[in-house]
């Protein structure tokens, strides 16, 4: 990521931002994108920094509070608590965070004005002078907003749950989006932008489009048709025909010249001779061109029965595959059933960033001692005939030790959790689960800890949902596939 300095960012808290930012590094390894620091979407309330990324637009805001704090709990339509003490901010405001929320709401209009499909557009409220957790609700989670202490950690993980295009913006997509949004910017060359991820067309001209066909058609097609094409021509099948003109041989015979010589014309009529010698000609000419005409029909119909009888072969081996199939035909990976009730997979991945899709305590834990990989996995369900939607991450750490401390910490009300992959990952069809209010269940397998939620679909839900419990209870058993 790039960082382009403008003005003076407005809060405390800037400084940890603008080294959260630099800790991404150049380039796309990490994160790709250019960071305008203290831009100023709307004229005369510049923010913290606006980033524009390959796959999103990110806003960052900065919101200092009046002291350091352990533990932050921030719902973006309540009240604030540090450490268990209410936080507030102005007569009229629900949280510290009000002005920073309608800022970005004015940003973001702004862009969307200005570029017009720019895709995902986030907003990163960054607290300090310090805080160690930030408890943020699920269902806040679940949209665009993340409040966060700004750290390479945690900056990394709201990027990459935030700017979720499916594909990437081109480099002059990117230069128009710079230019309005920070026209005192210095030029960028296409070099750097495409190094930091951004692409060299635009959606309105994929280059796999126009090569696709050329590279679909050079290896097959050119080579063998003029191969075809030359096969009849061997057997010099067009010279077969001016060899039945045979009869012209026949003026060879003596008894053409005998009337001239009966009506004593004058010699001219000698050349008249002189014509069946090219004719003959023609005749031996054709006469050595039969056999060769010959053999290459006789090894034309050669080629012909090898191949249909190797034809034959391969329609026999093709066909004799079928009776196996029914013996591998088990029911789809993406659908199970435990204990009667029917799963249908959403999403499944694994990877070893663990406290970057983690929150709470439970993220806090995770920075402390990362653990060796996470699967996460969203499945749909139908219990007692209503839907119901299913999150289930499988954590697991180097030791024993490790993952039953870490179960402990997720097994406490309000400890945090694992983020659900469908919903970071924008997979769920129709109608995306809150997971408040969710039935919880978890498990401890050795090195590895297993955390459920289950919520209706739609909601509300309660965690002592009797339905809901009995699904939680059922996903304990299902195969998670990272």
């Amino acid at each position: 990521m790039r960082l382009v300095r403008l003005a003076q960012q407005p809060s405390r808290v800037a400084e940890d931002v603008r080294a959260a930012l630099a800790s991404l590094g150049r380039g796309s390894n990490v994160v790709g994108g250019v960071a305008l620091i203290g831009a100023s979407p709307v004229e005369g309330r510049p923010v913290e920094a606006v980033v524009v990324m390959p796959k999103g637009v990110l806003i960052v805001i900065g919101v200092d509070l009046p002291d350091p704090a352990l533990k932050l709990e921030a719902p973006l339509g309540g009240p604030w608590k540090a450490d268990g003490w209410p936080l507030v901010h102005g007569d009229t405001s629900i949280n510290p965070a009000t002005d920073a929320l309608s800022l970005s709401a004015a940003c973001t209009h702004k862009i969307a004005d200005v570029a017009p499909g720019a895709g995902p557009i986030g907003t990163i409220i960054a607290v300090g002078p310090y805080v160690e957790t930030v408890d943020q609700p699920a269902a806040d989670l679940a949209g665009s907003v993340r409040v966060l202490y700004p750290t390479a950690t945690t900056m990394l993980a709201a990027t990459v749950s935030l700017a979720t295009a499916p594909r990437p913006r081109s480099v002059q997509q990117a230069r128009d989006l710079i230019a309005a949004l920070a026209p005192d910017a210095p030029p960028m060359p296409e070099e750097m932008l495409l190094g930091e991820g951004f692409s060299a067309y635009s959606d309105d001209e994929p280059t796999v489009i126009r090569e696709n066909p050329l590279v679909a058609i050079a290896p097959t097609v050119p080579v063998q048709h003029p191969g075809k094409g030359k096969r009849p021509a061997k057997p010099a099948a067009p010279p077969v025909p001016p060899a039945k003109p045979a009869p012209p041989v026949q003026q060879a015979a003596p008894a053409k010249p005998v009337p001239p010589a009966r009506q004593t014309p004058p010699p001219a009529a000698a050349p008249a001779p002189a014509e069946p010698a090219p004719n003959s000609t023609r005749q031996s000419k054709t006469v050595k061109w039969l056999p060769v005409a010959a053999i290459g029909l006789l090894i034309v119909l050669l080629v012909a029965a090898i191949s249909v009888a190797s034809g034959g072969d391969d329609t026999a081996s093709t066909q004799t595959p079928p009776p196996p199939t029914p013996a591998t035909s088990p029911p789809p990976p993406s659908s199970s059933a435990v204990e009667n009730i029917q799963f249908t997979s959403r999403a499944s991945a694994a990877d070893q960033k663990c406290a970057s899709h983690a929150y709470g305590d439970v993220q806090s834990s995770l920075q402390q001692t990362s653990c060796s990989t996470v699967k996460r996995a969203s499945f749909v369900s139908s219990i007692d005939g209503r839907a119901a939607a299913v999150t289930i991450a499988v954590v697991e750490f180097p030791n024993t030790e490790q993952a039953s401390a870490f179960k402990a910490i997720a097994d406490n009300p309000g400890g945090g959790g694992i983020l659900d992959l469908a919903t970071e990952t924008n997979q769920w069809q129709g109608e995306v689960p809150v997971f408040e209010g969710a039935a919880y269940q978890s498990s401890l397998d050795g090195k590895s800890v297993r955390l459920i939620q289950v919520v209706w679909l739609p909601g509300p839900s309660t965690p002592d949902d009797p339905g809901l419990v009995r699904g939680a209870k059922a996903a304990l058993e299902l195969p998670v596939n990272g």
